[in-house]
C-alpha cells in the first residue's frame, strides 16, 4: 500500500496508512504512516475494543494534516491484554515435552500424532461452536498425513517429494504446516470462555509444542538451503518475527 500510496498523492489525493512491519515502511516511505506495534492481521490492536481502535484511526486520521513528507509515527501503546485479574490462559491440554530427537523421523512423526490426538476432541468443539466454520483445510490433506509430510521435510529436507500434485515440495510444506498450525490454535481456544491473545497462543505453539519445534528446525535449515523455493520461505514465511528468537538465524 505504501507504493500505492505515491501514486495517489501524485494525483492530489492526500493518504495516511497504518504499518505493521516499521521496516518496510521506512523502506518504501509513504507520505504519511502510523507504525504500529500489534499482531500481524489486527492493525488496530485488539477485538472487541472500541474506543482504543478509535485512538488508533484518529491518530492515523490526524497524519492527513501533515505534509507530503515522508512521515513516519509510532503509536506510543501496546493493545490491550487480557484483565489482569483474570487467570492466565492455559491450552486445554497437557502435553509431553516436545521430542528432542529431531533427526528421527519415525519419533517425530509419532509425537506429531500424539499431540494430534490429544487435540482432536476440541478441535471439533472449537468447530462446532463456530457452526462448522474452520480454517483447517486448506491442504486436503488430514492431520496425521500433514505430521508424516512435515517429518519426512525435517528429515529428508530438499529430499522430500510433494504429496500434492499440483504443488512443488516448498509449497506443499507452507500449505501443509499453516493448515495444521490452524488445525492446534483452533483446538487451543475451543474451552467457552477462555480469553486468549495472539501472544499466548503464539508462545504456546511454537515455544510448547513438538510441532513448534519442528516448523522451527526446518526454518533453520531452510535458511542455508539451496533449493530456491524454501529458500525464499525461510526469512519471513515460515516462522513469525515474533517468534524467531527462537530460531537459530533470528
Amino acid at each position: 500500500m505504501g507504493g500505492l500510496a505515491h501514486y495517489l498523492e501524485d494525483e492530489g489525493i492526500p493518504t495516511t496508512q497504518i504499518a505493521l512491519i516499521r521496516k518496510h515502511a521506512e523502506e518504501i516511505k509513504p507520505p504519511r504512516a502510523l507504525a504500529v506495534p500489534f499482531e500481524l492481521g489486527r492493525p488496530l490492536g485488539a477485538p472487541n475494543e472500541p474506543e482504543f481502535q478509535r485512538r488508533v484511526l484518529r491518530e492515523c486520521l490526524e497524519l492527513l494534516t501533515r505534509g507530503a513528507g515522508p512521515v513516519l509515527e509510532d503509536f506510543p501503546d501496546e493493545a490491550p491484554g487480557e484483565d489482569p485479574d483474570q487467570e492466565g490462559w492455559t491450552c486445554p491440554v497437557n502435553f509431553a515435552a516436545p521430542v528432542d530427537d529431531v533427526s528421527d523421523e519415525d519419533l517425530v512423526r509419532q509425537a506429531l500424532e500424539q499431540e494430534i490426538a490429544l487435540l482432536r476432541p476440541w478441535y471439533e468443539e472449537s468447530k462446532q461452536n463456530r457452526k462448522g466454520r474452520t480454517n483447517f483445510g486448506i491442504s486436503g490433506k488430514s492431520p496425521e498425513e500433514i505430521a508424516a509430510y512435515i517429518a519426512k521435510v525435517l528429515v529428508e529436507q530438499e529430499g522430500a517429494q510433494s504429496p500434492l500434485d499440483d504443488k512443488p515440495p516448498h509449497l506443499a510444506f507452507k500449505h501443509m504446516a499453516d493448515d495444521l498450525r490452524y488445525f492446534y490454535t483452533e483446538a487451543a481456544i475451543a474451552r467457552p470462555g477462555a480469553r486468549v491473545t495472539d501472544v499466548e497462543i503464539a508462545n504456546w505453539l511454537w515455544g510448547e509444542t513438538t510441532l513448534g519445534k519442528v516448523l522451527v528446525a526446518i526454518r533453520d535449515w531452510a535458511m542455508e538451503a539451496e533449493h530456491p523455493g524454501y529458500k525464499a520461505l525461510a526469512p519471513t514465511a515460515m516462522v513469525p518475527t515474533h517468534q524467531r528468537h527462537r530460531t537459530v538465524h533470528g
